[in-house]
C-alpha cells in the first residue's frame, strides 16, 4: 500500500471499523438477543454494516487498480482478498450465532409454555398474547388480500381501457381503409376512362394521317400522270 495515499488509509480504517462493529453485533446476538424482535433488530443493523463493509472493500479494490506502482497494486489486492475472506468468515459466524439464538429462543418458549401449563395466570396471559398475535396476523393477511384485490381491479381497469382504445383504433383504421378503397376504385375508373380516351385519340390520329397521305398521294397522282 502506498504510504502517502490518504484515501487508501482511510478506506482501510473504515473497513476495520465496520468489521469490528459487525463482530460486536454478533456478540450481542449471543448475549442479549432473547426474543425474535431483538434478534431481527440486531440482524437489520448487521445487514447495513455488512453492506457498508462490502462497499468499502470494493473501493479498496478500485484504489488498488489505480496504483501506479505494481508492488503497491499487488499488496493492496492481497489486502482486498484478505478482507473478503474475513468477511466470509464473519458471515459464517453470523449464521451460526443466529441459529444458536433461534434454538435458545425456541427452548425458552417451550419452557414458558410448560410453566404456563401449571400456572392459571400465566396460561391466561399466554392465551391472550397468542390471541392478540393471531388477530394481528389475520389483520395483516386481510390487508394484504385487500391490497392484492385493489391491484387486480386497477389492472383490470387498465386492461379494459387498453381494449377500448384498441377497438377505437381498429374502427378508425377500418374507416380509413374504406375511404382508401373508395379512392382506389374512383382512381381505377378514371384510369380506365383515360385509357379508352387515349385509344380513341390514337385511332383519330391514325385516320387523320391516312387521310393526309391519301390526299397527298391523290394530288401527286393528278399532277404527275
Amino acid at each position: 500500500m502506498a504510504a502517502d495515499d490518504v484515501h487508501v488509509r482511510l478506506c482501510v480504517q473504515e473497513i476495520v471499523k465496520h468489521d469490528l462493529h459487525v463482530k460486536a453485533l454478533i456478540q450481542d446476538i449471543r448475549d442479549i438477543a432473547n426474543t425474535e424482535e431483538k434478534l431481527n433488530d440486531i440482524n437489520l443493523q448487521i445487514k447495513e454494516k455488512i453492506q457498508a463493509l462490502r462497499n468499502r472493500i470494493d473501493d479498496l479494490e478500485r484504489f488498488a487498480k489505480e496504483q501506479d506502482k505494481e508492488t503497491d497494486k499487488v499488496n493492496l489486492l492481497r489486502d482486498v482478498d484478505n478482507h473478503r475472506k474475513q468477511l466470509h468468515s464473519t458471515q459464517t459466524a453470523l449464521r451460526k450465532a443466529n441459529l444458536a439464538c433461534k434454538l435458545q429462543i425456541d427452548r425458552n418458549a417451550k419452557e414458558d409454555l410448560l410453566k404456563g401449563g401449571t400456572d392459571p395466570d400465566i396460561r391466561k396471559r399466554k392465551n391472550k398474547e397468542h390471541m392478540a398475535k393471531t388477530a394481528t396476523n389475520i389483520t395483516e393477511n386481510l390487508m394484504s388480500i385487500s391490497r392484492l384485490m385493489a391491484s387486480s381491479v386497477k389492472q383490470s381497469e387498465e386492461t379494459m381501457h387498453t381494449l377500448v382504445n384498441s377497438s377505437k383504433t381498429i374502427q378508425e383504421t377500418h374507416e380509413e381503409f374504406k375511404g382508401m378503397g373508395g379512392v382506389i376504385q374512383t382512381s381505377r375508373k378514371l384510369l380506365t376512362k383515360y385509357n379508352r380516351r387515349e385509344i380513341t385519340d390514337k385511332l383519330l390520329i391514325i385516320i387523320a394521317l391516312a387521310l393526309f397521305f391519301a390526299t397527298v398521294f391523290y394530288i401527286l397522282k393528278k399532277r404527275l400522270f
